[in-house]
């Protein structure tokens, strides 16, 4: 079963909570371009997680952080 959240988002960072590292800009929506439509520009946040919020308990060097690139609009505000 794949955990809740935006499918284009990496399934081991859905639901995971990281910080906003930098805004990256505004890109053309790549789902639409996809399909071959009219794409308008979405921004894109470099978001980081630690390694003890991914992996939990069992990671081996929790302070580390992996960097990614995510669309605004498949965020999910943090509780």
């Amino acid at each position: 079963m794949m955990p809740p959240g935006h499918v284009r988002a990496p399934a081991y960072l859905r639901g995971k909570t990281g910080q906003i590292e930098r805004p990256l800009g505004a890109f053309p929506n790549p789902e639409k371009l996809a399909y071959g439509l009219k794409a308008e520009k979405q921004p894109l946040y470099r978001v980081r997680f630690t390694m003890a919020e991914i992996w939990g308990q069992e990671a081996e060097t929790p302070d580390d952080t992996l960097d990614a690139e995510i669309y605004a609009h498949w965020l999910e505000p943090a509780e």
